[in-house]
């Protein structure tokens, strides 16, 4: 009889110590792989002015400075609008309109998921559509929408229509769909929970998964959105629009370009580090079985 392996005092029986050595390695070449980009950019704000130029491209830096850094600053610090005003804009916009976006979603696709009412095949039908249409398409419209709202040149130009978004709620619908269990909220009635109850607190945490992957791509979005056709003050632009001012002075600001890639880069890497741990935790743990 063969001998079994454990790991951590459990028996696995699906892989050979050969097959997990093996894909152990294919996962560190891959993840090798996908972060050079990373490397590079970060190596990139760090090379001399003479070195940024050198072709072919070398992923090592021979005279590591922090010029770009200082550079950028100081452009920086020479605009008339204070860059904590367009660092506040950002924020504000990205953490609103992701709220807002998790939010409306989550509630939608709750409602089709696993409440009957009339219509909502159709509608559901609809929002698939929907994601067959470039924004670009519906530009003019959106744009004829917020005259007569009286939205344009302000926050909510931008932060209202993050909260529609039909691919967050086509994600949040499909995950509720394969993982919350009719059954539990069928108890979960039967006890006396209100239907909000029922979707705040047995519902969201089993969809948890969903959500945060809903957030990242949402904040991610927001965080990098630049220039809009609605916002006209300066006051009320955002960090990344500011910054794309700053390195259009040519190859002289070059350097200073590199360093603004990595500031910009470094907050939603950030927010998907944390939230991929998350995700990865509840994905091994909330599993269930009727």
């Amino acid at each position: 009889m063969a001998k079994l392996r454990t790991r951590k005092h459990r028996v696995v029986l699906n892989r050979s110590v050969g097959g997990d050595v093996g894909i152990n390695t294919l996962l560190i070449i891959m993840g090798a792989f996908m972060f050079l980009p990373m490397l590079y950019v970060v190596l990139q704000s760090l090379k001399p002015f003479d070195e940024l130029f050198v072709y072919p491209p070398r992923f090592y830096v021979v005279r590591p400075t922090l010029q770009n850094f200082s550079d950028l600053f100081t452009l920086m610090s020479d605009s008339w609008v204070p860059f904590s005003r367009y660092i506040f804009n950002t924020v504000l916009i990205s953490v609103l309109g992701t709220f807002g976006n998790l939010v409306l979603s989550s509630m939608c696709a709750y409602a089709i998921s696993k409440i009957n009412f009339p219509g909502r095949g159709w509608m559901f039908e609809m929002i698939i559509k929907s994601l067959m249409f470039n924004t670009t398409v519906s530009s003019i419209t959106n744009f004829i929408t917020m005259t007569l709202l009286g939205w344009i040149d302000t926050y909510l130009a931008i932060i209202v229509p993050a909260f529609c978004s039909t691919l967050g709620l086509f994600l949040m619908k499909q995950f509720m769909d394969s993982s919350v269990s009719d059954a539990v909220l069928e108890s979960a009635r039967l006890d006396g929970a209100s239907e909000f109850y029922t979707f705040l607190n047995i519902a969201m945490p089993m969809v948890k998964p969903a959500w945060l992957t809903l957030i990242v791509y949402s904040f991610q979005g927001l965080w990098n959105s630049g220039a809009s056709i609605y916002i006209y003050s300066e006051q009320l632009k955002t960090f990344n629009y500011a910054i794309s001012q700053i390195i259009s002075g040519g190859v002289a600001r070059a350097g200073a370009s590199a360093a603004s890639t990595v500031l910009m880069m470094i907050v939603p890497i950030t927010v998907f580090v944390i939230t991929q741990s998350n995700i990865i935790e509840t994905m091994s743990t909330s599993g269930m079985k009727d």
